[in-house]
């Protein structure tokens, strides 16, 4: 498939790719999406290509319909590619009716090809059947994960690289990284508190309606505390705080004199649950920082060393993050069925390594990233650790955005990145 179409002075191009699902066993074959934009105003020239990795894991290339944004400004100077990341979008999807043929061990043996290293492999075949020599990347958040493993992998067929809010530490495990984000998650808690002052009574009565068992989503699902809980992740978006509480504020009525959920706020609830229902999300989310070594649900049981987030009844609730947790499995419909494989995921400590310190110590390929101080999903100090490891690159660091600081002034950021390394590449000359 080649084909494409114009919405804003953009040509958009489809290109669909049949990739092997296991690079060591080209057997079964995988469909892999990318779609290519470039200006109208540059269509006539020899651009430079940019390949954008989605955050995640488990979430398909952004849908643009307008020339703003960093898109704006990449446009200037590059041909930019969105991949789906294999089972993604366009891509060959997973999800619970795709895996519903297999048994748990084949399902978990099938999820486990689709991690960094394998979707780093994809966009490398991907260049290679496209005739590009070298090419840049932009990763957001998990994108940046995949950027490094790229690093880490093929150095040589990368001309410059930017990431935002996604530099992970390259050697510590999972419960490094939640003992930080949970630490985190308790200064936005105590921030939100705070600005809202009557955002705790309200959460309190919610949380006691919800103890009761009875309140379904519109879907049918049992909303649950625990579910309430992880509206939290809201805490670590621009703007997602505020719009958390206006929410909250109008979350309860009163019916026959017993205080009830709103249908409104279900709907709403079950609206921002959609991420959690991403089997690949919930299923491989710890794996992204496994390497020869298991997981365990380490979110789950790390928690327990941070007891204010477990409720009470006679405490005040705490709200979550960005952390996934085994009884997902149990609560959420789509995710019921692949309980198993995730288990099994979960216990696997044969894991590839994801990334090598000793390519990245000899690393030549200008980096250029933004690092968000106040981050509640990546680590600002482990993120700073991994850097100060890779020659060749340069933090910018601000708290002047939350993670989501590509989405909300993408174009001042993709703009101060490129002067960045535009920088690191006159020192190299």
């Amino acid at each position: 498939m080649n084909s494409g179409f114009y919405l804003d002075g953009i040509n958009y191009i489809s290109h669909q790719f049949t990739l092997p699902l296991d690079y060591s066993n080209a057997d079964t074959k995988i469909d892999v999406f990318v779609r290519e934009l470039v200006a109208t105003s540059s269509e006539s020239q020899d651009l430079p290509y940019l390949l954008y990795f989605q955050g995640g894991p488990g979430f398909a290339s952004p849908r643009p319909t307008a020339q703003s944004g960093w898109l704006k400004a990449a446009l200037q100077h590059f041909r930019v590619l969105l991949l789906d990341q294999r089972g993604t979008g366009l891509s060959s999807p997973i999800s619970a009716q795709s895996l519903a043929h297999l048994s748990p061990e084949q399902q978990a043996e099938y999820i486990s090809h689709f991690r960094a290293d394998n979707i780093v492999r994809d966009a490398d075949a991907i260049r290679e059947q496209l005739n590009i020599n070298k090419w840049s990347t932009i990763g957001q958040s998990f994108g940046g994960f995949c950027t490094l493993t790229y690093l880490s992998m093929f150095p040589d067929s990368l001309e410059r690289c930017f990431v935002t809010g996604g530099l992970p530490s390259t050697t510590r495990p999972a419960d490094d990284v939640y003992k930080a984000t949970y630490q985190r998650t308790l200064d936005k808690n105590a921030d939100f508190f705070e600005r809202f002052p009557t955002a705790q009574p309200i959460c309190d009565r919610i949380a006691s309606i919800l103890a009761k068992g009875n309140t379904y989503l519109p879907n049918g699902q049992r909303f649950t505390v625990e579910q309430f809980q992880q509206m939290g992740i809201s805490f670590g978006v621009e703007g997602g705080a505020e719009d958390l509480y206006f929410q909250i504020e109008q979350a309860i009525e009163t019916i026959n004199g017993e205080e009830k959920i709103r249908t409104l706020f279900l709907h709403y609830i079950m609206m921002e649950q959609a991420y959690l229902t991403n089997p690949l999300y919930c299923i491989l989310h710890e794996s992204i920082y496994c390497q020869q070594d298991a997981s365990n649900w380490s979110a789950h049981r790390v928690r327990e060393q941070f007891p204010q987030f477990n409720y009470k009844s006679d405490e005040p609730l705490l709200f979550t993050g960005e952390m996934v947790y085994p009884w997902m499995l149990d609560q959420l419909e789509t995710l019921k069925p692949l309980k198993e494989a995730a288990e099994i995921l979960a216990a696997k400590s044969d894991w590839p390594t994801l990334y090598c310190d000793k390519t990245l110590a000899e690393n030549r390929v200008p980096l250029a990233a933004a690092v968000y101080v106040e981050d509640m999903f990546v680590e600002f100090a482990y993120s700073c650790e991994t850097l100060a490891k890779i020659p060749h690159s340069k933090a910018w660091k601000t708290n002047q955005y939350e993670h989501n600081g590509l989405r909300m002034d993408g174009e001042t950021i993709f703009s101060t990145l490129q002067s960045i390394n535009e920088q690191i590449k006159q020192r190299q000359q």
